[in-house]
Formats: C-alpha cells, sequence, structure tokens
C-alpha cells in the first residue's frame, strides 16, 4: 500500500515538472515584455518633457493659459443662429484665426457669447476695433479675454435671509398677531376711533 502510494505522488511530480517549466517561461516573457514596457515609456516621457513635478506643471499650464488668453478676445450678444465659421470670416480682417468658441448649455443650445482666439497678440487691438459692430443683425460686444484666477472667485454679496438675524429695512410686518391665548386676532397697532362709546 506505501509503495502505491509513493508511486502516485513520483507520477504526479513527474507531470507537474513541465507544466512548472512552462509557467516560468510565461512569467520570465512577461517580465521581459513589461521592462522592455517600462524603457519605451520612459523614452516617450523624456523626449516629451512630461518628467515634471506636479506645481511646475500647474504653473506651466496656468502661464500657457495666461497666453492664450492674451491672443483671445470676448464676443457678446452673438446670434444664437451664428456658426463658428460666420463668427471666423466677421473676425478674419483683424488676424489669423486660431480657434472660435461658441458656448453652449447643457442641452446644446448657444449661449449668446463666444470666444476667439488668434494667432498672434497684435490682433486682440485690431479686433477690440469691432466692438459694436453687427452679425446677424445684432451689435457684437468685444472684450479682452480676461484670465480666471483658479480658487478667486469675484465677491458676490448675499442676500438677506429672513431667517437669520434682524429683518431688512423696510420690512413689511403683518398687521395682526394671534393672541397667545387663543381668543381670536389682538390688533397689533390701534386704530384711532372715529367714534367713543364713552362721549
Amino acid at each position: 500500500m506505501d509503495g502505491d502510494d509513493v508511486d502516485m505522488a513520483a507520477v504526479e511530480t513527474a507531470e507537474a515538472v513541465p507544466e512548472l517549466d512552462d509557467m516560468k517561461k510565461r512569467l520570465k516573457e512577461m517580465e521581459d515584455e513589461a521592462a522592455a514596457l517600462r524603457e519605451m515609456q520612459a523614452k516617450v516621457e523624456k523626449e516629451m518633457g512630461s518628467v515634471q513635478d506636479p506645481s511646475a506643471s500647474a504653473t506651466a499650464s496656468q502661464a500657457n493659459k495666461e497666453e492664450v488668453d492674451s491672443r483671445s478676445v470676448f464676443v457678446g450678444n452673438v446670434d444664437y443662429a451664428c456658426t463658428p465659421e460666420e463668427v471666423q470670416q466677421h473676425f478674419q480682417a483683424c488676424g489669423t484665426v486660431n480657434r472660435v468658441t461658441i458656448r453652449s448649455d447643457k442641452y446644446g443650445q448657444p449661449k449668446g457669447y463666444a470666444y476667439v482666439e488668434f494667432v498672434e497678440p497684435e490682433a486682440v487691438q485690431e479686433a477690440l476695433l469691432l466692438n459694436e459692430s453687427e452679425l446677424h443683425g445684432r451689435q457684437l460686444k468685444v472684450t479682452a479675454k480676461r484670465t480666471n484666477v483658479p480658487g478667486m472667485k469675484q465677491f458676490r454679496a448675499r442676500r438677506p435671509s429672513p431667517y437669520m438675524g434682524f429683518p431688512p429695512r423696510g420690512a413689511i410686518l403683518p398687521p395682526y398677531l394671534f393672541s397667545p391665548y387663543g381668543y381670536g386676532k389682538v390688533m397689533r397697532y390701534r386704530m384711532p376711533m372715529r367714534y367713543s362709546p364713552y362721549g
């Protein structure tokens, strides 16, 4: 009996050895492939110059935004049926137009304003001369595009809440208060009586 068990174990190990060798070969191939991929990725990152720390990339992207915004104008009161090609043709005389962006809402309807980005910054001054020009029968408002500073919102005054603090000035108070004893209405402001029952 004991001899049979030993023979079965030897047979199992004899069958497992080739499978184990195949697994080791596949593992070695996968490790070589992963190392080759890492080398290729490092090479591409070095060529593109994307190996930077996050703060430097954030500073670079902010500087890039400021540079693009210095070459762009805001165009307000744009007709809803106007296409980017028509806006580009309107501003073509100012300089080479790089991009026209007409903002739209979440339903895809235009919001009525656009941004025009030029190739050269000098074109912005020419585009500002087109302020109050007409496109599709509407008078355009053209201003230089401003750069948003991250984390800096413009101050917007909050409306006073009727539930917090003192009521706002000029608040209209109700003319009647209810009696705390439940006997009906009690006048808050006494009206002068014309006729007194007492004389």
